[in-house]
């Protein structure tokens, strides 16, 4: 079972910054893309970033130039530094594992459990 362990979320001014973590073992790390997925109250869960296993990304419209997304290959660990958060960022943000097809399109496998982020007006 792919075991996805987020960390770094938190209560956090507007214009500030975050930086999400999640750790998996290293056999699901080294195998598959990566991405960030978030979810809002009343709202879809969307996409945020995704990086594939040689490090290309991308973006949701709503966070680029804001947000980015990198993966430590030697620590097993996917980043999501948050950069001028907005109360729209207000999210549970959720650690993904997954494939990216030859299109560039991420699609999820494995879920961690979620980490909130709140941005305060």
């Amino acid at each position: 079972q792919v075991q996805l362990v987020e960390s770094g979320g938190g209560l956090v001014q507007a214009g500030g910054s975050l930086r999400l973590s999640c750790t998996s073992s290293g056999t699901i790390f080294s195998a598959n893309s990566m991405g960030w997925y978030r979810q809002a109250p009343g709202k879809q869960r969307e996409l945020v970033a995704a990086v594939t296993t040689r490090g290309s990304t991308n973006y949701a419209d709503s966070v680029k130039g804001r947000f980015t997304i990198s993966r430590d290959n030697a620590k097993n660990t996917v980043y999501l530094q948050m950069n001028s958060l907005k109360p729209d960022d207000t999210a549970v943000y959720y650690c993904t594992a997954g494939t990216t097809d030859s299109s560039g399109t991420y699609r999820s496998r494995a879920w961690g459990q979620g980490t909130q982020v709140t941005v305060s007006s």
